[in-house]
């Protein structure tokens, strides 16, 4: 969805054209300056949209940035500074803030997890379980963490998840059937068991995801996957499911190329940044 619109729907639900308070409180013609601070450490991400928050409610704000996205803040760091039309700063102050929080948010929840396998060769992925028409930006907030994108959508590439696989009668045909009309795009298949694995490894898909598998399983379905892989035919290992900051490390060093991590969209906390306005002396 187009950023610009996004931040429309944002401003219109939270009547920032209609703010009883600022209305009664301030006169449109003063002026006020502030500063946007880091009460916690973390990653930013949402710098630009911050900003065009505040742009849409009004042209004349100026701002002078001191941490661009996916750089590291502390508590007490000063991420930018701001100037421009009271009534509006305050108008568009929480909306501008619930963006960036959120972002920041799974920037660094993002960050942790990558920052715990950086010594490995997995990488950490996200998922699409993102909020309706957030998907972009979370995205993006995801890489700003360090992070990597699964699909951004159902048409980016074939993923035969568990209910797919209860409507298909023979796997290594369908996948046949699929690359025939589709030469450029990446097959995959999640798989809950050792049956669904070996059907994969048979239909020579490009991805095979170990779905909620225990650790033990997930090993054995490792090693049957290497043992089935050849020159010409090695394919990409997933796991997801179940995946915490206390278990990433240990399932990291089996070796897989990829760990999707659903939370670091849907439930990442927010990263606590206030903006406060900044009164003359």
């Amino acid at each position: 969805m187009n950023l610009d619109k996004i931040i429309s729907l944002a401003l219109e639900e939270d009547s920032a054209l209609n703010d009883i308070t600022s209305k009664n409180i301030i006169s449109k013609d003063t002026v006020a300056s502030a500063v946007l601070m880091a009460k916690h450490s973390g990653i930013i991400c949402g710098i630009d949209v911050f900003k065009q928050v505040f742009l849409k409610l009004d042209k004349n704000f100026h701002f002078e940035i001191f941490k661009n996205d996916g750089q590291k803040v502390k508590n007490g760091d000063i991420i930018l500074k701001m100037k421009g039309p009271a009534y509006y700063l305050l108008c568009g102050e929480r909306t501008a803030l619930n963006f960036i929080q959120a972002l920041s948010g799974i920037a660094t929840t993002t960050n942790i997890f990558a920052n715990i396998v950086k010594n490995t060769n997995t990488c950490i992925y996200d998922t699409r379980k993102t909020m309706p028409g957030l998907r972009h930006i979370s995205k993006y907030a995801v890489r700003c963490g360090g992070g990597k994108n699964h699909r951004m959508s159902l048409a980016d590439m074939v993923l035969i998840k568990d209910n797919h696989l209860k409507l298909i009668t023979n796997l290594v045909k369908k996948v046949e059937e699929i690359r025939k009309k589709h030469k450029n795009i990446l097959i995959q298949v999640e798989c809950e068991t050792k049956k669904h694995v070996l059907d994969a490894l048979k239909a020579k898909v490009d991805l095979i995801m170990l779905d909620n598998m225990k650790k033990e399983q997930v090993k054995k379905m490792i090693k049957l996957i290497r043992q089935n892989s050849t020159q010409t035919y090695k394919p990409e290992i997933e796991i997801s499911g179940g995946v915490n900051l206390n278990t990433i490390k240990e399932y990291a060093k089996l070796g897989i190329d990829r760990i999707s991590i659903g939370m670091l969209t849907h439930s990442a906390p927010s990263l606590d940044i206030s903006l406060k306005i900044k009164v003359p002396k």
